[in-house]
C-alpha cells in the first residue's frame, strides 16, 4: 500500500517547479524590462533637457553641434564612430527650434524635441518595438556671462563672436 502511494507522487515536484519557475521568471524578466524602459524614458527626457540648455546658452553653436550633443553627448562627435547616449537614438529623432534669438531678448527660447523614438524590447516574446512619447523641453535664452557682439555693453570690446561679461 505504501509503495502505491509513492508511485502516484512521482513527477509532482517537477511539475510544481515548472509552474513556479515559469511564474517567477516571467515576473523577473518583466521587472527587468520595465526597468530598462524606465531608464530609457529618463535618459531621453534628460537628453532633451540637456540639449535645450546647451542650445540656449550656446546659440553661436550650429544646430548640427546641438544635435550631436543631444544624441552622442559631445558636440564634436563623429557619427560614424560615436555611440549614442540611448541605443537607437539618431539625429533624425531630434528637432531644434530657436524663437526670437536676436541678441538677448526676454522672449528668446530654445526648444528641443525628441520624437519617433522606437524602444526595442530585449525579450522578443513581449513585442518588437514601442514608440515612445515625444520629449520636449523649452528653455529661455541665456547669456551665461557672455554678451553677443550685436548687444551694446559697458565691458571693453573683444573680438567677435562673443565677449565675456565680468562684474
Amino acid at each position: 500500500m505504501l509503495k502505491r502511494n509513492l508511485d502516484s507522487q512521482r513527477g509532482a515536484a517537477l511539475l510544481e517547479f515548472a509552474i513556479c519557475a515559469t511564474v517567477f521568471l516571467t515576473a523577473i524578466f518583466g521587472v527587468l524590462e520595465f526597468g530598462r524602459l524606465l531608464w530609457t524614458h529618463n535618459a531621453l527626457k534628460d537628453a532633451a533637457r540637456r540639449g535645450a540648455r546647451y542650445a540656449a546658452v550656446r546659440k553661436e553653436a550650429d544646430e548640427a553641434a546641438v544635435v550631436k550633443y543631444i544624441v552622442y553627448g559631445d558636440p564634436n562627435a563623429n557619427p560614424a564612430t560615436a555611440k549614442p547616449v540611448v541605443e537607437g537614438l539618431t539625429t533624425s529623432n531630434v528637432n531644434i527650434d530657436y524663437a526670437n534669438f536676436n541678441g538677448i531678448l526676454l522672449s528668446a527660447r530654445a526648444t528641443v524635441k525628441i520624437t519617433n523614438y522606437k524602444y526595442k524590447f530585449a525579450l522578443p516574446l513581449v513585442g518588437t518595438t514601442l514608440t515612445m512619447p515625444s520629449y520636449k523641453t523649452s528653455i529661455p535664452g541665456e547669456s551665461a556671462g557672455f554678451i553677443p557682439c550685436n548687444v551694446t555693453s559697458t565691458t571693453p570690446a573683444a573680438p567677435c563672436p562673443i565677449t565675456p561679461s565680468f562684474p
